[in-house]
């Protein structure tokens, strides 16, 4: 099932226009669909195909079997010799050979990091065969893609042998909300908005994940099929994904992400929650896990001065993989041993304050995508992040769920997940906005986005400039509660 990247394909169309060969690269977390979505670009521009995927690291794994594995994929796509190359250079030119310059072909080289793992000078050899042979091809899209953004990034994008020859680099993102609901199909405008809210707070627009739901089952038991019994996919899957992305540094990341699900830190609180040294090997690790979309870092700006925070602070985007470490991995060995098989995950302790923090995340992560809803359409978004607001001597420092700053405004949004919002919310971002320090003349503008049912005298008030259900946040029709 294909959803959205509708911009980004337009963007890859315009490639044909060139009058030469495209070099490119698409990077993104596992299961994001980066396979796919190369793969309907190429269906969609009647390109011939031609994919082909490292092999997964295990023990024992050498240079020669990627090359032997590169080999036998190239000839089950082409026909072209099987046996195994004398090294990579000879392993492009092989493939060079097999590219019709009568027709558009699109070559996809996947998980490249892994292909390229055992051999330092891979990027070097996939440099040469591009300099003499593969770019003289004037109907050739190459594309390099993985989940190890980091490699890719390092070894590829960032190496100075590659410098001018890239045409795009696209990191695909999750599916943001009102395109999601088409995993639903048309049950999507019969279930209760809360039932998809929940599904894609714990599993965020993974294409994958959102494939493996039931829509004609309530999310209670799709979460508990995937979750809380030993066969579920999303139980496990997780433990896979570290390992085959960070490979041998997977454990450390783990800890990295495991502190951070208490909630957002900064660099120093982390190394201090983890008992170690403040320097370099945090910073490096969070760069990492940022770069492959586990980690946001949301800087922000300060609204008074327009300067950027003085701290940066680390929070879990991927929403999958903060409810797993927050909600999952603490059952993880009685799931196991099956039981949690019949009970409802709704039944669990703590259930509606995690999901309405995992909603708070889903927010955040397609914050920019609130500005048409908020009346901000057209308006240069100069920052979207929290914001903690300054204690003072009687009173304790509190939090702005999520800041849109604008040139001349700030705009304080609330998030709330509950069964029953009232007017106590008005008082809260009240309060919040008492407190929040401004440019003189700049204006202040408040906002909820809401999940629950929201009690007609809150939008009667009008104290808030403008109002967002999920049902609003999905794109679906009908009453808002």
């Amino acid at each position: 099932m294909f959803v959205g990247r509708e911009t980004e394909l337009e963007s890859f169309k315009a490639l044909w226009s060139k009058k030469g060969a495209s070099l490119v690269a698409c990077r993104g977390r596992r299961h994001i669909g980066k396979s796919t979505f190369v793969a309907e670009f190429a269906r969609r521009s009647g390109a011939a195909f031609v994919d082909i995927d490292g092999l997964p690291p295990r023990p024992g794994m050498t240079n020669e079997n990627q090359l032997a594995n590169f080999a036998v994929k190239l000839a089950a796509r082409t026909g072209a010799p099987a046996g195994t190359p004398a090294g990579w250079f000879d392993a492009f030119l092989r493939l060079d050979a097999t590219i019709d310059d009568r027709r558009k072909t699109v070559v996809l080289l996947d998980e490249i990091s892994w292909m390229g793992k055992y051999d330092p000078d891979f990027p070097g050899y996939l440099k040469s065969a591009w300099d003499t042979a593969l770019k003289k091809h004037p109907r050739l899209v190459l594309v390099v893609c993985g989940s190890v953004s980091a490699w890719i990034k390092k070894n590829i994008l960032d190496n100075t042998g590659f410098a001018g020859r890239f045409s795009r680099d696209l990191v695909l993102e999750e599916l943001p909300p009102r395109l999601c609901t088409a995993f639903w199909g048309a049950a999507a405008q019969r279930v209760a908005p809360r039932e998809i809210v929940d599904v894609l707070s714990v599993t965020g627009g993974v294409p994958r994940y959102l494939e493996e739901i039931d829509p004609s089952r309530p999310a209670a038991e799709n979460l508990r099929d995937l979750f809380f019994r030993p066969d579920g996919t999303l139980f496990r899957d997780f433990r896979p994904i570290f390992n085959d992305v960070f490979g041998e540094n997977a454990g450390v990341k783990r800890e990295l992400l495991r502190a951070l699900s208490a909630g957002p830190r900064t660099c120093s609180e982390l190394a201090d929650a983890l008992g170690v040294e403040r320097g370099g090997s945090i910073s490096e690790n969070l760069s990492v896990l940022e770069l492959s979309g586990f980690v946001s870092k949301d800087s922000g700006l300060n609204p008074r001065t327009g300067r950027p925070s003085r701290q940066d602070r680390y929070r879990i985007r991927d929403n999958y993989t903060r409810f797993y470490l927050r909600f999952v991995e603490p059952h993880e060995e009685a799931i196991r041993k099956g039981q949690f098989a019949f009970a409802s995950p709704e039944g669990l302790p703590g259930w509606d304050s995690v999901l309405g923090l995992q909603f708070e995340n889903l927010v955040l992560n397609h914050a920019l995508s609130l500005a048409p809803l908020l009346h901000l359409r057209g308006v240069p978004i100069l920052s979207a992040a929290p914001f903690r607001l300054p204690g003072t001597k009687s009173e304790a420092g509190g939090r702005i769920d999520l800041l849109l700053q604008t040139r001349r405004s700030a705009c304080v949004v609330e998030i709330k997940r509950r069964r029953e919002i009232g007017e106590e919310v008005e008082a809260e971002v009240a309060r919040k906005v008492a407190r929040l320090p401004v440019a003189p003349g700049a204006s202040v503008r408040t906002a909820l986005v809401y999940d629950g049912h929201l009690a007609p005298v809150v939008r009667g008030n009008g104290y808030f400039d403008a109002i967002v259900s999920s049902r609003d946040l999905l794109g679906l029709e009908g009453p808002t509660d």
